[in-house]
C-alpha cells in the first residue's frame, strides 16, 4: 500500500503521518491553503514531510475558501472559546471542506500511483463536522471508487474515525510523533491560545491519554474549567 496522507499540520494528521511512516507505507503529504486564519499550520505539515523524508505539496484553495463564507476560520468572525463539543463551535464549520480536499487528494493519489488516501478525522469531530462522520467517509469512498473506476484503485483510510483524540495521542506517541511540532489553535497566533475549542480538546486529550503535553499555551489552565462546564451541561 502506498498512502497519501492529508496533513494539515495538526496533532491528528501529523500523528497519522508518523503512524503510516512507521508502518512503512507513507508515500507523500499534501496540505491545503483555503484562506484559513491559522494557515501557519501548513508550515508544520511541510516540516513533517521533511522529517519523514517524503514529498510535500501545498495546494492553493484560497479562491474556493473565499467563497465559503460565514465560518470563523475563513471569515471576519471571532473563534469562540470553550469546549470543542459545545454548540458555539459550529461557527468553525467550513461547508464541504473535507469533501473538497478529499476530492483533490484522490486525484493527486491516482495521478501518482498511490493506492490509499488517509485522513485523520476522528470520533470527537462527529458532533461538529458532518463531513467527518462515518456515514460521509463511507459514502465518499464508494463515490471515489466509481469516479476512478477503470483508471485507478484508491481507497479511503480513516483509522481514527471511531476513536477519540486521546486515542490519537496514544497512537502518535507510540509512533514517535513530536507533538511540539504540531499546530492546533484556530486563532493562529504566536502561541496556542489555550482557550479555543481545538486548544481545549488538545489539552484534554493529553490529560486523558496520560501523555505529557509539550504545548506552550497562552492560557494553560483554561481547559479544566471548560471541561467541567461542559460536563455540568451534560448532566
Amino acid at each position: 500500500m502506498k498512502t497519501l496522507v492529508i496533513c494539515s499540520g495538526g496533532l491528528d494528521s501529523v500523528s497519522l503521518a508518523h503512524v503510516a511512516a512507521a508502518e512503512g507505507h507513507l508515500s507523500r503529504l499534501i496540505s491545503f491553503d483555503y484562506g484559513q486564519r491559522h494557515r501557519k499550520e501548513t508550515l508544520f505539515a511541510s516540516a513533517c514531510a521533511d522529517r519523514l523524508g517524503v514529498p510535500f505539496q501545498l495546494i492553493d484553495l484560497r479562491a474556493i475558501g473565499a467563497a465559503l463564507t460565514g465560518s470563523a476560520l475563513t471569515d471576519d468572525v471571532d473563534v469562540p472559546d470553550g469546549h470543542y463539543a459545545e454548540e458555539t463551535m459550529r461557527i468553525t464549520v467550513v461547508p464541504n471542506r473535507n469533501a473538497i480536499m478529499l476530492s483533490v487528494a484522490f486525484g493527486v493519489a491516482a495521478a501518482n500511483g498511490d493506492t490509499a488516501v488517509a485522513t485523520a478525522v476522528h470520533g470527537g469531530d462527529h458532533f461538529i463536522y458532518p463531513d467527518c462522520r462515518p456515514a460521509f467517509t463511507q459514502a465518499f469512498d464508494a463515490m471515489q471508487r466509481a469516479a476512478l473506476d477503470g483508471y485507478a484503485e484508491v481507497r479511503l483510510v480513516t483509522p481514527f474515525v471511531h476513536r477519540t483524540k486521546a486515542d490519537i495521542v496514544t497512537a502518535g506517541a507510540a509512533a514517535g510523533t513530536p507533538f511540539a511540532q504540531t499546530w492546533s489553535c484556530y486563532k493562529g497566533g504566536a502561541r496556542h491560545c489555550g482557550r479555543c475549542g481545538t486548544c481545549v480538546e488538545r489539552r484534554e486529550a493529553f490529560h486523558l491519554a496520560g501523555v505529557p503535553d509539550p504545548t506552550d499555551y497562552e492560557d494553560p489552565d483554561f481547559w479544566a474549567g471548560a471541561v467541567a462546564r461542559k460536563a455540568a451541561q451534560d448532566v
